[in-house]
């Protein structure tokens, strides 16, 4: 029985689940509204006429390689000297499964890439490790230009014993106090990766945030659930980015975001001189004498110029007078990023007369041929060359990203 005012006769209290256009249920191309706010990424995966989805597959490989080719080559003002303190989220909503094996298991793997590649790109800079877990923050590893004892504190530490709910407030308190050490000419960054949606905070935030924004302190966030409005206030307030990836590529592509130095905000002005000392590297001596960072007898080391220490490796400060020891190599390295290599023209394949990759020497004609050099299956023969503004020289769409990535020096202007 229709309930009362609803009677057959009184057609306008009643809803046509049928009805189409702009004001109605059912969208333009006949499924629901609500449904066209969402991408149903599983029809991207199609079968070939012999039933096999690696050509889908291989589309998509190609779409996230063409993404991470594009990169901003804007000549400014960056800090190559960095103090970077990473946050890891230790707390139980670590061990959901969404991402595989698991949030936690995920975030390490890809963090030790970041560390190596971190100090592969800023070898004149210095990382540290926080956890937090249970309402608590842990200092896991100090402020050290080492990646190996960051490293071994992320397989050794950062995964065991979650428990409880985060404090990101303790968490960048304790941040702050091991930047405090910090000089006034490097770059201050805070780099949180979180799982966990809530916080368990012993005070006001909002007065953690004041105390960053004065110590400039620039804070980025990436999340593994969803975008938390106090961490985008954050974020967006320090200088930071926030990201939230859906997959481990995702993560991937936003740690890695994170590497290059950032520009340098108007506010700190123009930088000073920084004094560095180049030490020379002693030979093996028959008698070994102790290193003043291990307190250790070695056979080699670098000394330092100014008060002769010796010292294990290279970069460091003096742990004696505090004298920045470099090489000429690091510097060289971090400079490059003040000046970096223009991004390559994609150019259809009849627009140039070239047979192969200048870098790795794939036949266009050929892609799946095998080279000396490598072996993977490349890109089918009508896909787009990308050539360098410069030398006029044409690369595969691979050879272009590990240039840009990897090399950071174009093999046709070279």
């Amino acid at each position: 029985m229709a309930p009362p005012g609803n009677e057959p006769g009184n057609d306008e209290d009643y809803i046509d689940i049928d009805d189409t256009g702009p004001d109605g249920l059912k969208g333009a191309d006949g499924g629901y509204t609500w449904e066209e706010e969402y991408k149903r990424s599983w029809d991207v995966i199609q079968e070939d006429a012999s039933g096999s989805i690696q050509s889908s597959v291989a589309g998509i490989s190609e779409q996230r390689k063409r993404k991470r080719r594009v990169r901003d080559t804007e000549v400014v003002q960056r800090g190559i000297i960095r103090h970077v303190v990473v946050v890891v989220d230790q707390s139980e909503s670590m061990a959901v499964r969404d991402l595989a094996p698991s949030r936690i298991h995920a975030a390490l793997v890809e963090l030790e890439a970041f560390v190596g590649e971190f100090f592969d790109q800023n070898p004149i800079s210095q990382l540290s490790i926080v956890a937090t877990k249970d309402g608590l923050a842990e200092v896991l590893t100090e402020l050290s230009g080492n990646p190996m004892d960051h490293v071994g504190a992320l397989r050794d530490k950062a995964n065991k014993d979650l428990a409880g709910e985060p404090s990101l407030q303790n968490a960048l308190e304790l941040a702050m106090h091991g930047l405090r050490r910090a000089p006034s000419h490097g770059l201050r960054e805070i780099i949180c990766v979180v799982g966990s949606l809530t916080t368990c905070d012993p005070g006001d935030i909002g007065q953690t945030l004041q105390a960053l924004r004065h110590a400039e302190v620039r804070v980025s966030m990436v999340h593994l659930a969803a975008e938390v409005h106090v961490f985008r206030q954050i974020c967006s307030e320090t200088g930071g980015q926030l990201a939230v990836p859906l997959d481990a590529d995702g993560l991937r592509d936003a740690l890695m975001a994170m590497v290059p130095p950032p520009a340098l905000s108007a506010s700190r002005g123009t930088s000073d001189m920084v004094l560095m000392g180049f030490p020379v590297k002693s030979v093996a001596a028959a008698v070994p004498t102790p290193c003043a960072c291990h307190h250790e007898l070695t056979f080699a080391g670098h000394v330092c110029p100014r008060c002769r220490a010796k010292v294990c490796s290279l970069p460091t400060d003096c742990d004696v007078c505090g004298l920045p020891l470099v090489s000429a190599p690091h510097l060289a390295r971090s400079y490059r990023h003040l000046f970096p290599e223009e991004n390559f023209v994609e150019i259809p394949p009849a627009a140039t007369a070239a047979r192969a990759c200048y870098g790795c020497g794939m036949d266009w004609a050929d892609p799946q041929k095998p080279q000396p050099a490598r072996d993977a299956p490349k890109p089918a023969a009508g896909g787009s060359r990308y050539q360098c503004p410069a030398c006029r020289h044409v690369f595969c769409l691979d050879c272009d990203i590990f240039i840009h990535e990897t090399l950071h020096n174009c093999p046709g202007c070279a």
